[in-house]
């Protein structure tokens, strides 16, 4: 069967009419830096970190009779639609508005966890991490207002009664209120790893909610330690406890430090975790296979991570704000926080904010997994549906035959082409989906063409030539993040409920357009087929010195043309797609399949709006 593929259209993206643009900075001229977002809002940031409410061990899995895995508290990046004013000054005009630190605090720490996690001694990395993106800063603000009003673009002219209508009725909302998405992290990430992307989401109107997680998945984290917990009551072999002292010491698993200048509150650090005996349980050749004990228990422990960060968004909705405030452990006096903590938050803002029905679960790699469990558990009934980036299919848990261990919702998985080439992780993801076509829930299977594991995360734009050279990718990193962004925004303008998509300027290529094919097609371009030592990791380039060579004279003849942006994001990689499809579908459901969903939909009161895909 041949695959289907939509050649690229003309870039949609609407001209930025509230956005305050940030200026260029001196380090962001000479240091790596990350795309401004497009979106008509400015994008706003805070760090939470509160209690878990029942703190404990999750799962029964140990190492020396200790617990893996600990749930002591949950930590967020909560990246949102921003009032940011032109002076880049506070609402009250006081105080200037601060960025965001690209690599989490403690950054010369955590770039050592990037070190042992890639088993690299520590000097030049860090070293190397100083020069170019240890003091990256991001495009977002910290604690910045959120925002009160809808920019006058998003009023569209769809639906019953045209923009008139929608005009009148806008008249009596006063605040604008946000979809939500929830976002985990893949292996060796953080929850500012994938800020294009969530800065990106926030900037046309979601609250996005990064989580970074405490599952040893992490390269490096640190779990601030409650008032009402004290350091001998953690039992973890993973736990490295952390108290006040000038000298590090190692005492078993616990590493004491005082220090004499500042003091800071007790707090352990949890490290990526190797499997037992099996280290390398994410390569394809592998004969052990995935490390199903550890990877399940760590997805166990996401998921009631994913429980604790929806409470706090119910509590800010419900005005509860103060509280998060007063509980909040990022703040001064704690490891990894900033000084402002979340001084400056107009808590009243928060107050129903969010639509908190139909949330959508995001995540990339391993974060991908988290998202197809998420999407089965009837627990979490406030999930709506799921964006799978890149998922790491064979490291999601093996379900068993059960309706509910299934999953239940509308689902997308957008993967890189490199993934493709892995067999088996293919197959699991078609299972996946198969899971979701049988519960009669709308499934999208989409392939990014000449993209990279990678290519979904800030790496792909922080090193775009380490990419190029060592991963093969072939496609513009930042094309790579609109086709993901718009291939999004799509999928959630077809799932999510009409009043929370009546008001936006969302990207729409018709990427997801319905058709008529229900069978997976595998291989598409085998010439781009890695060598099998190379499955999952990079692609191939046939010719590659006369690839490069070609790519350079388009980019050359482009500018010298002076195309348009999207253009040249189409010309920028190895790959000529002017004529070429971006984008290869496996699975999409059919035009009666996506009618009929409506249908049910619009039966029980929670009618869903239809995109353009359905016509």
């Amino acid at each position: 069967m041949e695959p289907s593929a939509q050649p690229p259209k003309a870039d949609t993206r609407l001209p930025r009419k509230s956005g305050v643009v940030p200026p260029k900075t001196l380090r962001d001229r000479l240091l790596h830096r990350l795309p401004r977002y497009t979106g008509p809002y400015n994008v706003g940031y805070m760090d939470i970190e509160v209690p878990a409410r029942e703190p404990r061990p999750v799962s029964g899995l140990k190492r020396g009779g200790k617990p893996v895995l600990r749930l002591d508290t949950v930590l967020m990046a909560i990246y949102y639609p921003a009032e940011i004013r032109e002076d880049f000054k506070t609402s009250d005009g006081k105080e200037e508005l601060h960025r965001i630190d690209w690599m989490p605090r403690p950054r010369f720490a955590t770039s050592k966890g990037y070190a042992k996690m890639m088993n690299l001694p520590w000097p030049p990395v860090t070293g190397y991490l100083a020069s170019t993106t240890l003091f990256t800063k991001l495009p977002a603000f910290r604690n910045a207002k959120l925002a009160q009003h809808w920019p006058e673009d998003m009023k569209n002219d769809s639906g019953p009664g045209g923009q008139a209508a929608r005009e009148e009725e806008s008249r009596t909302e006063t605040n604008p209120k946000f979809p939500v998405i929830i976002f985990s992290h893949g292996l060796g990430g953080s929850r500012l790893c994938y800020s294009a992307i969530c800065g990106e989401l926030a900037s046309f109107g979601f609250v996005v909610v990064a989580l970074e997680h405490r599952d040893g998945s992490a390269a490096r984290t640190y779990v601030s330690l409650p008032g009402n917990i004290e350091a001998n009551e953690i039992e973890s072999s993973t736990a490295r406890i952390v108290a006040n002292n000038d000298d590090d010491k190692e005492h078993g698993n616990k590493r004491v430090k005082r220090r004499k200048k500042q003091e800071l509150n007790p707090y352990y650090v949890v490290d990526y975790i190797l499997p037992k005996d099996n280290a390398q349980d994410t390569s394809p050749h592998n004969p052990k296979g995935v490390d199903h004990k550890l990877r399940t228990a760590q997805v166990a422990l996401r998921l009631e991570e994913i429980k604790e960060a929806f409470h706090v968004l119910e509590l800010l909705n419900q005005g509860g704000g103060e509280e998060i405030a007063r509980i909040n452990l990022r703040k001064k006096g704690n490891i990894g926080s900033s000084s402002l903590g979340l001084k400056g938050v107009d808590w009243d803002d928060w107050k129903d904010s969010m639509f908190l029905d139909g949330v959508t679960i995001m995540g990339h790699s391993f974060g991908g997994a988290t998202t197809f469990q998420a999407c089965r558990e009837d627990q979490l009934s406030w999930i709506g549906q799921g964006v799978a980036l890149d998922a790491w299919g064979n490291g999601t848990p093996v379900v068993g035959d059960a309706p509910e261990e299934k999953v239940s919702k509308p689902i997308i998985s957008l993967s890189s082409e490199a993934f493709i080439h892995w067999k088996s992780n293919f197959d699991r993801i078609v299972g996946i989906c198969g899971e979701a076509r049988d519960a009669r829930q709308l499934c999208w299977m989409l392939t990014i063409v000449g993209s990279t594991h990678l290519s979904m995360s800030d790496f792909s734009v922080l090193y775009p030539n380490w990419m190029s050279f060592f991963m093969k990718s072939m496609v513009n990193p930042e094309r790579a993040f609109y086709l993901t962004i718009a291939a999004t925004l799509e999928f959630l303008d077809t799932t999510l409920p009409p009043q929370q998509t009546k008001y936006n300027t969302w990207l729409n290529e018709q990427l997801l357009e319905a058709g008529d094919q229900t069978k997976p097609d595998e291989t598409l371009f085998p010439d781009h087929a890695p060598d099998d030592k190379w499955v999952a990791v990079r692609l191939k380039i046939p010719n590659e010195f006369w690839a490069r060579i070609r790519a350079w004279f388009r980019r050359l003849r482009a500018r010298a043309l002076c195309r348009a942006t999207d253009e040249l994001d189409m010309v920028n990689g190895l790959r000529d797609f002017s004529e070429q499809p971006e984008i290869w579908t496996h699975l999409r459901p059919t035009r009666s399949q996506v009618d009929a969903h409506m249908r049910r939909a619009s039966s029980t009161g929670q009618g869903q709006r239809s995109s353009r895909a359905s016509k």
